[in-house]
């Protein structure tokens, strides 16, 4: 899972995001309503989890922006307020939880596991989406910033597989495996020469690069340089 945290008080989003990687889970931190809006908007996440109290932009109103904008990604509530009407009030704008603070690490996660399998069963995803860069499965469209891209299959394929695990390095065995079908390492630089022109086509007119080569690991799909 990829989860996106949103909390500004350092000592409980140190806790969370210790809990999330030792789970060999991927979390993004924000800690102000602006940057994790932001950030909502450009990535992809499995779940979203916020504190209600942010400054800058509040907890509800970041779920409320993302809601009126269609995102669906599961959202969890977490705060110190946590009488009936706090939580009726998250879960009036739009949360699919809400726990109160002070919490216990494996409740949120098993939450959090709750709220992405309810979202895999009941909405397939049909498009990804990592900043302006847009995967439509359904029409086999690849579009960034409005612009439309022309792809071969395989780089279609070495995309989406990109998109699905957007912030996380992807190594040369597992792109083999899973966009290729092999199980073997064929001992060419088929990777190499498909990576390249799909960089091309994806990253070479436009100002931010959005497909990394980290040396020695593979490749990375983000807005980081």
């Amino acid at each position: 899972m990829h989860i996106l945290l949103i909390e500004d008080d350092q000592s409980v989003a140190e806790f969370v995001e210790k809990g999330f990687i030792d789970k060999g889970q991927i979390i993004t931190h924000a800690a102000t309503g602006t940057d994790g809006l932001g950030l909502a908007k450009d990535e992809v996440y499995d779940a979203i989890i916020i504190d209600r109290m942010l400054p800058e932009i509040d907890g509800l109103s970041i779920v409320k922006a993302l809601r009126d904008e269609g995102d669906t990604t599961p959202i969890l509530i977490l705060s110190a307020l946590g009488e009936v009407s706090d939580r009726i009030d998250g879960l009036k704008v739009g949360a699919d939880d809400y726990l109160a603070k002070p919490f216990d690490f494996e409740e949120l996660y098993t939450r959090i596991e709750v709220l992405v399998r309810r979202r895999d069963i009941d909405s397939p995803v049909t498009r990804l989406k990592v900043a302006d860069l847009e995967l439509d499965l359904l029409a086999h469209e690849v579009q960034r910033a409005g612009q439309k891209l022309s792809l071969q299959p395989r780089e279609f394929r070495l995309l989406e597989y990109l998109m699905r695990n957007a912030g996380q390095i992807v190594t040369r065995t597992m792109l083999l495996e899973n966009v290729w079908d092999y199980h073997f390492d064929p001992q060419t630089n088929v990777i190499d020469v498909h990576v390249s022109r799909l960089r091309q086509k994806i990253d070479k007119d436009f100002d931010k690069p959005l497909l990394h080569t980290v040396r020695g690991s593979g490749y990375v799909l983000n807005t980081s340089s």
